[in-house]
């Protein structure tokens, strides 16, 4: 029995990182995905001001 506890000890502690990488992606990647929208907003709405 002692193993079978230790085996799901590790699949719990797994599962649960996952969980928490999983969130930290998620957040990092809808963070990059707003600044590249309001970057990309900026551009278009001062592209009159560039002058070459």
């Amino acid at each position: 029995m002692n193993q079978m506890e230790k085996v799901y000890k590790t699949m719990r502690n797994t599962g649960a990182g996952s969980i928490a990488i999983g969130v930290i992606i998620l957040v990092t990647g809808l963070t990059v995905g707003i600044v590249a929208i309001v970057n990309g907003a900026l551009l278009l709405k001062r592209k009159s001001d560039i002058i070459f």
